[in-house]
């Protein structure tokens, strides 16, 4: 089946089967690697992306449910050269080990500080839950999403 949908602000057609999921569209399809596959079991939130501005794990979800929707991926959140404060500071706070996680985590985040601009230690693990880190203790993720709602309040 064809499936329309925007990605990262850019208008796409691709054919997918029914069972495509939105996680294998993207990466095998539309080559946007940064979504990336852990466990095809929605635990641990490494392939989260934004479909209509909310976050969502999309590798439980079919392309064709996203059909007609705006996806944006870890690549669409920068602003060209310029990376998006939650980018910035998960580089600047070390909130970053081997990486696997960061698109999640920092998809994950971006959806809880458009709801929360000011969210407490509490709310952001809360928030959090659903992705997984393997290689830190998420203290220096949770600084990095402190970090990155200060700056985009000032």
């Amino acid at each position: 089946m064809k499936v329309q949908l925007s990605v990262n602000g850019r208008e796409v057609e691709a054919e997918a089967e029914t069972r495509t999921l939105l996680v294998d569209l993207l990466r095998d399809e539309l080559r946007l690697t940064g979504t990336h596959v852990g466990c095809d079991t929605s635990q641990c939130g490494a392939c989260v992306v934004h479909v209509d501005g909310r976050s969502v794990k999309s590798c439980t979800l079919l392309a064709a449910q996203a059909n007609g929707c705006e996806v944006t991926t870890i690549e669409g959140l920068a602003d060209g050269d310029q990376l998006h404060p939650l980018q910035a500071a998960f580089k600047e706070e070390h909130g970053l080990q081997c990486g696997f996680c960061t698109p999640g985590m920092i998809m994950s985040s971006a959806d809880l500080l458009s709801r929360n601009t000011d969210p407490s230690e509490k709310e952001i693990r809360d928030w959090l839950e659903g992705n997984i880190c393997r290689c830190t203790g998420y203290h220096n993720i949770v600084k990095a999403v402190q970090t990155a709602a200060k700056q985009m309040r000032d």
